[in-house]
């Protein structure tokens, strides 16, 4: 099958499962074409089956703002007439499932042929831009015009139909990780350099946005800290790190904390940390946990979003109310202070994170594929 897959090609989320989604599919023998505009973060070496087309919104003085709908959906047009594309698969709403639209009512036009397209919600489209009263309007028109609808958790498909009226069904079919790539590190070397006199590991991964309620992680870590001896790895980048450095000074922790800045082989990271924090706002999912829980790490998080359907409080770690800095640091420690229960909540997390390995999910987007293009013929 030939499958065109739309998507932002960053750290984020919804990049990641695209492109880890088409990857896994290429190496089923599907021909799979990225469109977006540029080469997406994890599609970093060459893969039989997978092609990138870039997408590229030519300068003109009269925009103030470059077009990049109308851009992406022309170039959506050109690579389903000239690559026989059976299915559109588009991750975000915005902008992509009204490019979509738009594309498939122009090849309908030119050929009087429906190419399927689905969109897959993945949070802050829904939760955050898609509520805008700027934006209302035009998602909720294209996400119902989309031939199918799927969302990450049941909490995001919750939160849809609450905030907008869609009037067809909502499949959950939740984001994935591939387990062989978490799991079985022995990284015990890296480990030592990082904890050289044997203090427990601290991990925070996220794109520093405030939504990752970043100072919550640093007073978790203050807190679990003042009474076990330990080390805070931040992975990552974004907005909100010169604030966390600011203040991880002025509560005395520069020695304690590393910032380790965008990391590719964060698999490496997660394998030598005994807990993950993640005290977020909101998370529709919770990628960054169900990929420490694949490595083995205790996750302390907030019960917000989807959080719930991945870490199963007092099993695979803790959950607390967003902002309960108290609850979280008092978890954390009881954990790291039992060293028996740490083990074995590490495991308990590791086989919860199976759950929701590539192979189990991956057939279920191709069915998905296969009913839409039967549908359309």
């Amino acid at each position: 099958m030939n499958i065109a897959i739309v998507c932002y090609p960053t750290f984020g989320g919804s990049g990641v499962l695209a492109t880890e989604l088409g990857k896994s599919l290429a190496n089923k023998g599907h021909s799979i074409h990225f469109i977006t505009y540029q080469q997406p973060v994890r599609l970093i070496e060459y893969q039989p089956n997978i092609f990138y087309h870039e997408v590229s919104v030519p300068p003109y003085p009269l925009f103030d703002y470059p077009p990049y709908e109308v851009a992406l959906a022309g170039r959506m047009v050109d690579i389903i007439i000239n690559h026989q594309i059976d299915v559109l698969h588009v991750h975000y709403a915005i902008p992509h499932a009204s490019a979509a639209y738009l594309a498939q009512e122009i090849i309908f036009h030119k050929t009087k042929k429906l190419i399927p397209f689905i969109t897959t919600l993945h949070g802050t489209d829904i939760t955050l831009v898609g509520r805008d009263k700027t934006y209302e309007p035009v998602v909720t028109f294209s996400i119902n015009k989309s031939n199918y609808i799927t969302a990450v958790s049941y909490n995001l498909k919750a939160e849809t139909l609450k905030h907008f009226e869609i009037e067809k069904e909502i499949e959950v079919i939740h984001n994935f990780i591939d387990i062989k790539r978490f799991h079985g590190h022995n990284c015990e070397t890296l480990k030592s350099k990082i904890a050289q006199n044997n203090e427990k590991i601290i991990l925070h991964a996220s794109n520093f946005r405030k939504i990752k309620r970043i100072a919550d992680v640093i007073y978790i870590f203050e807190k679990i800290q003042k009474t076990i001896p330990a080390k805070l790895l931040m992975v990552g980048d974004g907005p909100e790190r010169n604030d966390a450095e600011i203040l991880i000074r002025d509560l005395g922790l520069e020695n304690h904390v590393l910032f380790l800045g965008k990391q590719e082989s964060i698999e490496k990271i997660y394998s030598i940390a005994d807990i993950f924090l993640l005290p977020s706002e909101y998370e529709s999912f919770g990628l960054s946990a169900l990929e420490a829980m694949a490595a083995e790490t205790v996750v302390i998080s907030s019960n917000a979003g989807g959080l719930s359907e991945v870490n199963i409080h007092g099993e695979t770690g803790f959950l607390a109310n967003v902002g309960d800095i108290a609850a979280m640091g008092q978890f954390a420690i009881s954990v790291l202070e039992n060293e028996k229960l740490l083990i074995q909540m590490k495991k308990q997390a590791y086989q919860q994170a199976c759950k929701f390995d590539i192979h189990k999910i991956i057939p279920k987007y191709e069915a998905l594929y296969n009913k839409l293009v039967l549908e359309t013929k």
